[in-house]
């Protein structure tokens, strides 16, 4: 009697187990096969198959490849023989999902398989075709049982230069069949002589059971502490680097990307290091906030202001649930296989990661109040997940948690664990409240107390730098800060009325000394479009403009007493004017002094990058749907003719009207809009307007066909 083959064994599983095996895999689903046998070449296919070996556990994974060395069929007892008797669970698992299917009382694998799971299972090698006797291993060379030795837990193969002209100890090994030489040069070592050195066991260990987690105990309340400190440094965070970037926007790198050194300058205005600054500026990328524009300026968006305007757990949600769903990895930034990889950039996909910080995600919600220790993470994550886990990606993820405040002090805070249940977040009633002063100090600097509200900020922002951070901001005033305020349109006395009003303590005389200085000489410079000019009504400044040696890169060419002309850019030329020391101001055609807009938004509608990786998870309708789907498809082909016939229009009327009275089934063949031709499973239920009226058996659901484009019909059991 013949086997049945893997097709015919999920013809026969019932409803409940397609269901579970497409939960299991939902790629499978993509789209929902025609029929059992389509089923089962695709759940047989090596991606799906990988697909549905990443998702194994270690122990998972060694029963599988226990059943590797077993000749088929083989039984439920045998695989416990060589596992132990915690694998019954587990061996209907793996039937469940595909990995094997049955032959009466006992478990073939299909073909595939063992394409995953590698040529030398458990790093054993092939079954030997001669006899071997193990007792002649005593009497074995010292070299000799070296060799094998080294390779007794695999890899099972070994390299010489030439087979024929090997050493003693390999000649000795060979003429005793304890390895195999596989060509001139490759040599493998016997499944039965590993087996044997490995004291008849398969496994160094099996760990049936998952590792206990270790680290350090922290108070949930100072867990909560941290972590709510955090989401207030990151939403500002977020903030600030928009802001910059809306004023002094960088310019996008040819190939995508930010480049390095707008990154370094990023992050030293943001007080940060440069991975955390490549981070915030990802976070905004994937929320759509800042988006590379047409003209390669990386701006915010118009997004960005109704981001603003929100209330601060809800900004924090809309970035923190972008983190965990991207398959994006912002730790590469920099540092990807020796070659600079761009914050922003196309080559920062990976497609496990976001499984990866799901299950990072899910051991730190089931050890709250635990700060894990990093090897005990990456022992136990990669138990259950042996394929995916990655020791410096699971760094990276603790990082970015931390950061974002998904946890405080290493361990998952109440607000991250909120959010990965899907309750209340209760941000809003931790964060502390904005306060709408500031208090100006005697040395040019200010500060606030705690975060500012969003007017304050802003404004604040474009006068003055952030010089430190932390519970209170100190802000500093100077030359450079007070004349971007200008450059957004304020003037001095629009400035010194703003300080008075917003700070508890007096402006002290030397700021104001500094508003007014800085004001007089604003603009007295003008800088047009010529393609450069510069306008100054003081000739002896024009005269020390043309003598300045700082300048002599830009090519000034004096026009007038009070007119120079340059071949720079403007932009570029009133950055040169500025490192110089000079403080011009930029002018229209007309000769009226432009402020830059306060507001600088990309013109383009933001782009957030793909998302890379596994199909999400099908809702139980989806499934019940599918499996429906699947048992008509293979209905229909169990019952299509071999030939359907072609029925002229009035055959065809003639026929479906007999079979609407008798409510028998229907195989149609379809035309579609492309003169394919298609088969239907069909219960015609009427006729209206020259268009039938029948449910598909495939959809399980009414639909309507056109009769010109019914090409022939046949009873269903036929």
């Amino acid at each position: 009697m013949s086997s049945p083959s893997f097709a015919e064994e999920l013809r026969g599983r019932g409803d409940k187990s397609l269901a579970e095996l497409f939960a299991a895999r939902p790629d499978l689903l993509s789209p929902v096969p025609s029929g059992i046998s389509a089923l089962a070449a695709r759940a047989n296919s090596l991606p799906s198959l990988f697909r549905a070996r990443d998702v194994l556990t270690q122990w998972q994974f060694d029963v599988l490849t226990a059943m590797m060395l077993l000749a088929e069929p083989f039984s439920e007892i045998e695989v416990l023989q060589l596992v132990g008797k915690e694998a019954i669970k587990t061996v209907e698992l793996l039937w469940t999902r595909g990995f094997t299917y049955k032959d009466g009382e006992k478990y073939r694998i299909p073909s595939n398989v063992r394409a995953v799971i590698g040529d030398f299972p458990a790093g054993l090698g092939p079954i030997s075709t001669k006899k071997l006797n193990m007792k002649d291993l005593k009497s074995a060379p010292d070299g000799a049982m070296q060799l094998l030795e080294r390779m007794t837990w695999g890899p099972p193969r070994g390299q010489v230069a030439d087979v024929k002209k090997a050493n003693a100890n390999i000649k000795w090994l060979l003429e005793n069949n304890f390895l195999i030489a596989l060509d001139s040069q490759n040599l493998l070592m016997p499944r039965e002589v590993g087996i044997h050195l490995r004291g008849g066991k398969i496994f160094k260990e099996l760990l049936p059971n998952e590792p206990t987690l270790t680290g350090t105990s922290r108070t949930q309340k100072s867990v909560d502490q941290a972590a709510i400190a955090n989401i207030s440094t990151f939403i500002r965070w977020a903030e600030e680097l928009a802001h910059n970037w809306s004023d002094e926007p960088p310019i996008a790198l040819r190939s995508g990307g930010l480049g390095v050194r707008d990154l370094k300058a990023t992050a030293e205005h943001l007080g940060v290091d440069e991975d955390c600054a490549a981070f915030v500026a990802e976070i905004l990328y994937l929320a759509g906030l800042i988006v590379i524009d047409t003209d390669d300026q990386i701006l915010p968006t118009a997004s960005f202001d109704a981001w603003l305007s929100r209330e601060p757990e809800e900004r924090w949600h809309n970035l923190v649930t972008l983190w965990i769903s991207t398959s994006r990895v912002a730790g590469l930034i920099g540092k990807a296989d020796g070659k600079n990889v761009a914050a922003l950039g196309p080559e920062l996909d990976r497609s496990t990661i976001a499984a990866l910080k799901e299950i990072v995600l899910r051991v730190l919600s089931t050890s709250t109040q635990i700060d894990p220790d990093l090897d005990s993470l990456v022992t136990l994550t990669t138990w259950l997940t042996p394929t995916r886990a990655n020791r410096e990606y699971i760094q990276w993820i603790l990082r970015e948690a931390e950061w974002l405040g998904i946890t405080g002090q290493g361990a998952l805070s109440s607000f991250g664990k909120a959010l990965l249940q899907g309750e209340e977040l209760g941000v809003n009633e931790a964060l502390p409240q904005p306060v709408d002063h500031i208090l100006i100090q005697g040395d040019n600097s200010a500060i606030a107390p705690g975060p500012l509200t969003v007017d304050l900020a802003n404004m604040i922002g474009t006068i003055a730098d952030i010089e430190s951070r932390g519970g209170a901001t100190v802000y500093r005033f100077s030359e450079g800060s007070i004349r971007r305020g200008l450059d957004h349109g304020q003037t001095g006395d629009m400035i010194k009325d703003f300080l008075k009003k917003v700070s508890k303590t007096p402006v002290p005389q030397p700021l104001e000394y500094l508003i007014n200085d800085v004001s007089k000489r604003h603009g007295r410079l003008r800088v047009g479009v010529g393609s450069s000019y510069i306008r100054c009504e003081d000739e002896g400044l024009i005269q020390q403009i043309v003598h300045d040696k700082k300048l002599e890169d830009i090519h000034i060419r004096k026009l007038a007493p009070q007119v120079l002309i340059s071949e720079t850019d403007l932009h570029d030329l009133v950055i040169a004017l500025r490192d110089a020391g000079y403080l011009p101001a930029i002018e229209n055609e007309t000769g009226i002094l432009v402020s830059a807009p306060a507001i600088r938004r990309a013109k383009s509608r933001p782009k957030p990058p793909r998302i890379v990786g596994d199909p999400t998870s099908p809702t139980p309708a989806l499934i019940s749907a599918a499996v429906k789907a699947l048992r008509a498809g293979d209905k229909a082909t169990a019952n299509k003719p071999k030939a359907l016939p072609r029925t002229t229009a009035n055959e065809t009327l003639d026929i479906l009207n007999q079979y609407i009275e008798e409510q028998a089934s229907l195989t149609i063949g379809y035309a579609d809009n492309n003169g394919g031709v298609t088969q239907k499973l069909i219960d015609p239920i009427s006729i209206s307007l020259g268009t039938l009226v029948a449910r598909d058996h495939g959809t399980g659901e009414v639909a309507y066909f056109r009769i010109p484009r019914i090409t022939g019909v046949a009873p269903a059991s036929e």
